[in-house]
């Protein structure tokens, strides 16, 4: 049988975003994304150590999972990528995902197995027709109260933050990191209705904290995406609460020697 005579398995899922923020001619706009099923050939790039090395692998994974080649992952919100992570994931190694969770309050490390089918997405408010086909959001700092467009990052925008901290710790000789102002500098389209770059920038070098904490709050809070925290009881305090659901390489591939 020649290859292109298999029918490889595939799932539709729906986006956090369902689409909304997307432009109309955009195959995201649909508000859904086709996978593939897992496959050996998949795992041949969960254990590419050049691809771990780079810090790619997953990127790539993603990559060859998606359905139609139109899609480009950078064009992705990080919520929606979030979700198409999470349904590879399920598709490839089911829903049972055994992980190790040091309790916040007393440090036992606990073993636990989390079901992924009970992720549940995050609430967005910014499904209106204002918005539609649209990523450009208000909001009014409430120390400076000054007005600010800002957009949800892609993976796009992502991959931007992280080569610009590593450039800037290479150039810049100092202990302290830029990674929250270089995050900030990323989200924000204008203040003021100024949209200079340059003027953003030192704006946000001068902001005071509370209207940085309260951006970044706000964002967090609304952003289409799906909630990566966990119910968590200690076995040796007790102590109750949701916890961060750790993702790395054994995320994918449970059984990774790498």
């Amino acid at each position: 049988m020649a290859l292109q005579e298999f029918n490889f398995p595939t799932e539709v899922i729906a986006l956090p975003s369902r689409g909304h923020f997307y432009p109309a001619t955009s195959p995201l706009a649909s508000g859904q994304i086709e996978l593939y099923y897992m496959t050996a050939k998949h795992e041949d790039i969960l254990t590419s150590r050049n691809l771990i090395q780079r810090g790619i692998v997953i990127d790539k994974l993603l990559e060859a999972l998606i359905v139609n080649k139109d899609i480009r992952l950078d064009d992705i919100l990080l919520g929606d990528k979030a979700a198409i992570m999470l349904a590879s994931r399920i598709l490839g190694y089911g829903k049972d995902y055994d992980v190790s969770i040091n309790c916040p309050e007393c440090g036992k490390k606990n073993e636990t197995t989390i079901d992924l089918q009970k992720i549940e997405t995050k609430e967005c408010p910014y499904f209106t027709d204002e918005h539609k086909n649209r990523n450009e959001f208000v909001f009014t700092l409430p120390v400076s109260k000054k007005e600010v467009t800002f957009k949800f990052l892609t993976h796009a925008d992502e991959k931007a933050i992280r080569n610009e901290i590593e450039m800037l710790k290479k150039v810049i000789k100092s202990d302290v990191g830029k990674e929250m102002t270089t995050r900030i500098r990323k989200s924000i389209l204008s203040v003021g209705g100024e949209t200079d770059g340059e003027v953003i920038r030192k704006f946000i070098e001068t902001m005071p904290a509370l209207d940085s904490k309260a951006l970044r709050d706000h964002v967090r809070t609304n952003a289409p995406d799906v909630d990566l925290k966990a119910p968590f009881v200690c076995s040796e305090c007790g102590h109750e609460g949701r916890v961060d659901i750790p993702i790395d390489i054994s995320f994918f591939w449970p059984d990774a020697g790498v």
